[in-house]
């Protein structure tokens, strides 16, 4: 089923190619939607590669094979299937994987730990061998696609295509980083993401790559939340062909290493919005900014709990001022929080300081500002000097309609 594009939808950017990086998609007919639904991009030989994974304790054979063979460190190829998550499929879910990983690995004379997949979708149902060993037998010979149409073949009720790119100079080189993602519904750390990948031509030795992506994901997926439900499939890769040509980053002592890391929060920073702007249904972008708190990670969980709310949600999406269920969400997340030295605002605009109302309140401003398709909460808990920002949608009619026949 298609879904109308959601109206915080960003257009999808020019983003460059990546040498030693080649995508294709091909249609394998996991869902009868009647478009591609299983994207192949091979990399060239030593390629560096990183992951963070979901920590859904039900995750599918995918997850399990790819922290695996993350460890190695290196990568020739990824499939992502979709319309299928392959999840709570047993056996025959990681027997469908394996062939996957066995026909690409012998096809490109690799081994078989440095093909890397991933699938969305429909949990339950097991990954037709039948469909992907066809599918994948038609990748290995498809053109070359765009960025773009990658995109829009790992996506499932994403109602625009998703895309994100940055650069950084390491010495006297100019390296880049593109990267897609897919993602909508399902949506809380840890992580968040559903399914994304960033691509760079930087050399970058595997242990460095994966300190810059956990980094990045501690203050970018994991920050984010559409309805607090953790997929089972969840799954960033980063992948470093190194064709750029710089000196190889091996930590923060490198010569342009802490350009590169904050390339990569970059990338990821925007791709994590764009997921948020497409949660399903939503009308609204919301951050919930947090200061005051005695740990950054304090600042975290509150603002989590905030964001998480469905009273909340719902507030916002009737573009209703009750900064009272901002104090409830802020009480019942079980971090240290004082009533009367606890300050909400919406927007800039402070609704209470310091555990009161302010007798000069005017909610004009305030109306004005939930009008719009970009929301800001501030919260002051007034204890020290944590703080945090996370991002979430509201929570409208449209989610439930859309999760009411996802099955369809």
């Amino acid at each position: 089923m298609a879904y109308p594009v959601s109206p915080l939808a960003s257009p999808f950017p020019a983003l460059p190619a990546i040498a030693g990086v080649t995508p294709h998609v091909v249609r394998a007919g996991y869902k009868d939607w009647g478009r591609c639904d299983l994207t192949y991009v091979t990399f060239e030989a030593g390629t560096a590669v990183a992951g963070v994974f979901t920590k859904n304790l039900c995750c599918s054979s995918e997850v399990e094979l790819g922290r695996d063979n993350i460890v190695q460190g290196r990568a020739r190829a990824l499939v992502v299937n979709a319309g299928n998550s392959n999840a709570f499929t047993g056996y025959r879910g990681r027997e469908a994987v394996e062939q996957i990983m066995d026909q690409v690995a012998a096809h490109i004379g690799a081994p078989r730990e440095q093909v890397f997949v991933s699938s969305t979708g429909v949990i339950g149902v097991p990954l037709p061998k039948d469909k992907a060993r066809e599918g994948v037998e038609k990748a290995l010979t498809a053109q070359p696609c765009t960025w773009e149409d990658a995109a829009n073949t790992i996506a499932t009720t994403d109602t625009f295509a998703k895309g994100a790119a940055a650069t950084a100079m390491i010495g006297d080189t100019k390296v880049t980083i593109s990267a897609i993602i897919k993602g909508s519904g399902m949506i809380a750390p840890d992580m968040a993401t559903m399914l994304g990948y960033l691509f760079t031509d930087a050399a970058v030795e595997p242990a460095f790559l994966q300190a810059c992506l956990s980094a990045a994901n501690l203050r970018t997926f994991s920050c984010i939340t559409v309805d607090s439900d953790t997929s089972t499939s969840d799954t960033v890769l980063a992948f470093a062909t190194g064709k750029a040509g710089n000196a190889p980053l091996t930590s923060f002592q490198s010569d342009g290493a802490h350009a590169f890391a904050a390339a990569v929060h970059d990338v990821c920073r925007q791709l994590a919005h764009l997921v948020v702007r497409d949660g399903e249904g939503a009308q609204k972008f919301i951050a919930v900014a947090v200061t005051g708190a005695v740990s950054d990670e304090s600042a975290r969980k509150v603002g989590m709990a905030i964001a998480n709310s469905p009273l909340v949600k719902t507030a916002i999406a009737g573009e209703d001022a009750n900064w009272g269920r901002v104090v409830m969400a802020v009480g019942k997340a079980g971090e240290p929080a004082d009533r009367d030295k606890l300050s909400i605002g919406f927007g800039g605009t402070w609704a209470a300081r310091e555990g009161v109302p302010l007798a000069d309140y005017d909610e004009a401003p305030v109306a004005a500002h939930l009008k719009g398709h970009d929301i800001s909460i501030e919260v002051d808990l007034g204890l020290g000097d944590g703080s945090a920002t996370v991002w979430t949608c509201d929570l409208t009619h449209g989610y439930i309609s859309i999760n009411a026949d996802y099955r369809s």
